[in-house]
């Protein structure tokens, strides 16, 4: 199964220095057919204005992933932990059993984010928080895992749950497959772009919910840079 969910269907929240487009219910957003992909819980498209953010606010039993797509994001948390990280780059919070944190947009231009929850494989465990920066470059026509829960995937953020995080960047033309199997469920975004999945057209900022099938290949109609995660 290849389902379209177009990015004007999208629950919506727009709070003055915070516009969100929800894929999944969120907050004030509720939809039945969309509460999860998996134990993928939460995609939010999240555009904060410059000086602004969210404040210090609590999280248990989650693993929370921001992949930032322009400008830069400042963490800070209850554990002491502080970094900032920019467009392209990836932190990763493992909430635990308990985690205050603040996420702000320090800079003087709108930041967007991908905000990314997935439910973790247990409960509970001391919380922990992550970032570093990846070569642009490696990126080009292929994924490249970001963070993930398999110890095979040496050089990724850490997640406590049996899923990745991944990224790629396509030019117009180029095809990237990715193998995986029937019971896993993928969820790709376009960032930027257009990309065929099958016969399916994804423009930018669509949510492509993929299940059922043993491996997918993604054709850039545009140039175009994609983040996917693969979950139970």
């Amino acid at each position: 199964m290849i389902e379209r969910r177009a990015f004007e269907s999208l629950g919506t929240a727009n709070h003055g220095w915070l516009d969100a487009h929800h894929h999944f219910s969120f907050a004030e957003y509720h939809e039945l057919s969309r509460t999860n992909w998996g134990q993928l819980r939460v995609w939010n498209d999240d555009i904060i204005a410059a000086k602004s953010g969210f404040p210090p606010h609590p999280h248990s039993d989650m693993e929370i992933i921001t992949y930032v797509r322009k400008g830069a994001i400042t963490h800070q948390d209850s554990l002491g932990n502080t970094g900032r990280t920019e467009a392209g780059d990836v932190q990763v919070m493992s909430a635990g059993s308990g985690v205050t944190h603040a996420e702000y947009n320090m800079e003087d231009e709108p930041t967007q984010i991908f905000q990314i929850w997935i439910i973790p494989d247990q409960r509970g465990g001391e919380p922990s928080w992550g970032a570093r920066p990846f070569p642009k470059g490696d990126r080009t026509g292929r994924f490249v895992t970001l963070a993930s829960g398999f110890a095979a995937d040496e050089g990724s953020l850490p997640i406590r749950t049996q899923a990745r995080v991944l990224r790629a960047s396509l030019k117009a033309g180029e095809t990237v497959s990715y193998d995986t199997t029937a019971d896993r469920h993928l969820y790709l975004v376009p960032a930027t772009g257009k990309v065929r999945i099958g016969d399916v057209e994804f423009s930018a900022r669509d949510g492509a919910a993929i299940t059922g099938l043993n491996q997918i290949a993604v054709t850039a109609l545009e140039d175009s840079e994609l983040v996917m995660v693969d979950a139970r």
